[in-house]
């Protein structure tokens, strides 16, 4: 279940559809704006590429105000990058885009979300916690760009929560993994 704390008196619709080319410098601006190790245009354009990809957007009156990206796999989505516009923060626009990907979820085929949030990323994790996400492995010097630490954050769809108990960590020392 979502749990996002935005008004729905504050909230803004947004329209989330598939990534375009045209997108790209308004994608990028948010992308400079939200991060200080900010993908480039070329990173996009590899990533996207790639068959298993995917790039969405949430449009609002005809303007980007947030993108994600994401890779699939045989049984997770996993999220590679997350942003929303500075100006169109604390709208509900997050959380409507996390409620896209869970509904690509299904209970016979893709069951959890994954992503990795920096370590001094602290909104990005309150964030997520709020959507129901579970910190669930430090993934040590994860960043080649500065050699920071990331935290492995899991959402799963209800009726799998008791698989993440019988995966989960047996003790203290396994869940921190190298790179």
């Amino acid at each position: 279940m979502i749990t996002g704390r935005t008004p729905t008196r504050d909230r803004v619709r947004v329209h989330i559809r598939w990534m375009i080319r045209r997108d790209m410098p308004e994608v990028l601006r948010s992308e400079q704006d939200s991060f200080d190790y900010s993908w480039t245009e070329d990173d996009f354009l590899r990533c996207l590429r790639q068959r298993n990809c995917i790039g969405m957007v949430a449009e609002h009156d005809d303007r980007v105000v947030g993108f994600m990206i994401y890779e699939l796999h045989k049984t997770k989505l996993h999220v590679l990058n997350f942003a929303v516009a500075s100006e169109w923060r604390r709208l509900g626009i997050g959380t409507q885009m996390v409620m896209k990907l869970v509904g690509k979820l299904s209970s016979h085929r893709r069951t959890k979300i994954t992503l990795a949030v920096r370590e001094s990323n602290l909104t990005a994790q309150l964030f997520f916690r709020t959507q129901a996400f579970k910190a669930s492995r430090v993934l040590r010097s994860y960043y080649e760009d500065s050699g920071e630490d990331a935290y492995l954050m899991n959402y799963r769809i209800a009726e799998f929560l008791d698989d993440e108990e019988d995966e989960g960590v047996t003790n203290r020392i396994a869940q921190y993994e190298e790179n």
